[in-house]
């Protein structure tokens, strides 16, 4: 179950930084949630951190992209992975 920013969206910055995966990113008239990259911080926190601090709660699930617990884990285990990987040195 992705997230999604609404057009009640006030661009107040907030949500961006606070995103564990880099799902959240400016749009062309406010923030976007990339859902391929949200995991609503399944292996991070116990809640979204994004709906935790959005000062007008505008970000609801997407009912476009309803997914399992297991499916974001599996999500939150992939974008780990890769991070590793795009960490480690080249040899």
């Amino acid at each position: 179950m992705a997230l999604m920013i609404t057009e009640e969206c006030i661009n107040c910055d907030v949500c961006e930084p606070e995103c564990p995966n880099d799902a959240i990113h400016p749009g062309e008239l406010i923030y976007e949630i990339d859902p391929h990259r949200c995991t609503e911080c399944v292996g991070h926190f116990d809640e979204p951190q994004c709906v935790q601090i959005c000062p007008v709660a505008c970000i609801p699930v997407n009912p476009e992209c309803v997914e399992s617990r297991e499916t974001l884990w599996q999500r939150f285990e992939r974008l780990r992975r890769l991070k590793e990987q795009q960490a480690a040195p080249a040899p």
